[in-house]
């Protein structure tokens, strides 16, 4: 199964209002990132053990290690969670920058040093998600 297929299906397992938000997600997150790398993470470990929600993954970015190894890794992230929808917004150096910037403006949302969690779509401001989103690919 290639990667559009494990993502078309991680969208419509979840429940019909979750699948409706994560598409909609989905489709504009393609939109502000056309061509883009596209990933799934299933949320299993080397062991098949899982240890996360699967996750959907846009963009390439590489990741330094304390060690100086390095491995490529996404930009944005997407995943359904048991309360509502995360959107994850890697690379951001300054951890206050998303809660400072965009915390007050979203909506109804926890933003942290990089995730932006909210349980459904209407709860947010779409267009301040796309702000923060557009922030973070300026920094890869």
């Amino acid at each position: 199964m290639n990667t559009q297929e494990q993502i078309t299906n991680y969208i419509n397992s979840q429940p019909e209002a979750k699948r409706i938000d994560m598409e909609t997600l989905h489709q504009n997150i393609l939109a502000l990132m056309p061509n883009t790398q596209l990933w799934f993470l299933d949320g299993r470990n080397s062991e098949n053990k899982i240890v996360s929600n699967p996750n959907i993954g846009y963009g390439s970015r590489t990741i330094q290690y304390a060690d100086g190894t390095s491995k490529p890794f996404y930009q944005i992230g997407l995943s359904a969670n048991t309360t509502g929808i995360s959107v994850y917004i890697m690379g951001i150096d300054d951890k206050t920058y998303l809660p400072k910037t965009f915390g007050e403006t979203i909506g109804k949302a926890t933003v942290t040093g990089y995730c932006i969690k909210f349980k459904n779509l209407s709860d947010i401001n779409l267009a301040v998600l796309e702000k923060a989103i557009r922030a973070g690919l300026a920094t890869s």
